[in-house]
């Protein structure tokens, strides 16, 4: 299926993924193309590898469901109320109404203005290991910053961001289990919390929902069953399941985003010095490593309507696998894709999706990439890898992302 890598750039970015450990199976990251755009694997589920074929299923949401967990934990049994009003798993028209009305809470400006709590909880995360000679970025930073910026948005106790953290595991932990291929669905996995739903969760965050309509507060969850749009109002699921999501899958994007973009600068010591003595090239050092380090390496669609993909014929059943790595990495689309650029400019990568599901909390993570990445490279002027001890990523088929990244800072 793949080439051998080929040129400087090609071997380079293929040194980087091996002293990496990434996955194997992200051959793009090695520099390797793939044989054709759109593939059918041995497990009958469509690969598509190709920027213009994944735009192409992103705007075709007709024929490209986002309803997939049938597809993907099969018979297991997922309780109706954890899809009701989800915008990850909806198609039109509900997405269409469902993400207007989210959209009239969740707005640019409400992001906007967190920006200087942000800064503050970066400092306090790491005045909390300052004089070590290393930190632990998972833990001591990219796992909590993005946890405790969600819960107050939402305004979630601080007493209580321990148990989102029990609840994360259990997703990931049952994630794994289910992408592994050795298991039994019925005895092994919680399908649920695979799928990114923890019951205890939801009955937390319909508690707390519940309590905004009788007492509204200044936070996100009372703006959430307020907002309005030609007299509908979202219901009680759709709000927790968006806060829900909100939690979930923004932290995990942004603590991916946060650590390959470390570890981006640290295989390109040459753009280091550049953006320390420059805040201003953040941005675009951001939205490289979304680019070359997509978070969300492959997302899902469910197959409704037969069709053809770059000549590959799609059948009403089958899961379609839209990588948005390959497609980041596709030469067609980008000049020299292997190399790691953050002048790139236009970057039209995909690392959020594209068309109507394209990511609402994008903004969110790009601002809190950013502020850490210039706190981080301010405050320790040393940092770097650790040659002993290399990073480890999550053993997920759809995400890159470290579960531990160990940083020298002295």
């Amino acid at each position: 299926m793949t080439g051998t890598a080929i040129g400087t750039d090609e071997q380079r970015a293929a040194a980087l993924a091996d002293r990496l450990g990434i996955n194997p199976d992200f051959f793009w990251l090695r520099g390797r193309r793939p044989a054709h755009p759109v593939e059918v694997n041995e497990y009958d589920v469509v690969d598509v590898y190709g920027y213009k074929e994944v735009l192409e299923v992103f705007g075709n949401p007709g024929t490209f469901s986002s309803d997939v967990a049938e597809l993907i934990v099969g018979d297991a049994e997922i309780d109706p109320e954890f899809s009701d009003g989800t915008l990850l798993q909806s198609d039109p028209p509900e997405h269409t109404k469902l993400r207007k009305i989210i959209s009239k809470a969740f707005t640019r400006g409400t992001v906007a203005a967190l920006e200087p709590r942000m800064v503050e909880i970066t400092h306090e995360l790491l005045d909390a290991v300052a004089g070590q000679d290393r930190i632990e970025m998972v833990n001591d930073l990219s796992y909590p910053m993005p946890i405790i910026v969600i819960s107050e948005l939402l305004g979630v106790p601080k007493s209580d961001r321990d148990l989102f953290k029990g609840w994360v595991d259990r997703m990931a932990h049952s994630a794994v289990a289910l992408t592994s291929g050795d298991h039994d669905l019925d005895d092994d996995v919680d399908a649920q919390a695979a799928m990114r739903v923890v019951p205890e969760m939801f009955a937390y965050l319909r508690e707390h929902a519940a309590e905004r309509r009788v007492k509204p507060r200044e936070d996100l969850l009372t703006k959430l069953v307020e907002a309005e749009v030609d007299g509908e109002r979202l219901s009680d699921n759709a709000v927790v399941n968006f806060a829900n999501e909100l939690l979930v899958v923004g932290h995990a994007t942004t603590s991916a985003l946060l650590g390959n973009t470390l570890l981006c600068l640290d295989a390109y010591p040459e753009h280091l010095a550049a953006v320390r003595a420059d805040p201003a090239l953040t941005p675009g050092l951001v939205e490289e490593s979304l680019r070359y380090l997509s978070p969300i390496a492959t997302a899902y669609k469910a197959c409704v309507a037969r069709t053809e993909l770059a000549g590959v014929t799609v059948h009403p059943g089958q899961l379609v696998a839209i990588s948005l790595s390959a497609a980041n990495r596709d030469e067609r689309q980008f000049d020299r894709p292997q190399l790691f650029d953050p002048y790139r400019d236009p970057n039209p990568h995909i690392a959020f999706g594209r068309g109507i599901h394209f990511c609402l909390g994008a903004p969110l993570a790009r601002m809190e990439g950013r502020i850490a990445t210039d706190i981080l490279l301010d405050r320790f002027p040393l940092l770097r890898t650790d040659p002993d001890k290399p990073p480890t990523f999550l053993p997920l088929p759809h995400v890159i992302s470290t579960s531990e990244l160990p940083l020298l800072v002295r």
